[in-house]
């Protein structure tokens, strides 16, 4: 017998409880390239008390207009499906930590 996991949408992942960080980013931007290894860092560090996804603009148009996405990468913190926390660029590893802790211990 074979069993159906029910997949996540968007919608179902930045509602949650989970503080969620959405790095909106570029195959071909740079600075999103430096994000990369500085969110793996983050996310592993974190753990279970923060999701971290990454959304390709490119393929994903429609949720870079629904968030107004200008430049990339952009950083977006949901929580509960409200945006707590957004900013453009490279932003470092410390200054996640700062941030997301407000919300994850909260």
């Amino acid at each position: 017998m074979e069993t159906t996991q029910k997949k996540e949408t968007f919608a179902d992942i930045i509602n949650s409880e989970t503080p969620t960080l959405v790095d909106f980013f570029a195959e071909w931007c740079g600075p999103c390239k430096m994000m990369s290894p500085i969110l793996k860092d983050f996310a592993d560090q974190m753990g279970d008390r923060v999701r971290v996804i990454k959304i390709d603009v490119d393929q994903n148009p429609n949720a870079a207009q629904a968030y107004r996405i200008q430049g990339v990468p952009t950083l977006i913190l949901f929580q509960k499906g409200e945006i707590k926390w957004r900013q453009s660029g490279v932003v470092h590893k410390h200054q996640l930590e700062q941030i997301v802790s407000q919300f994850a211990n909260a």
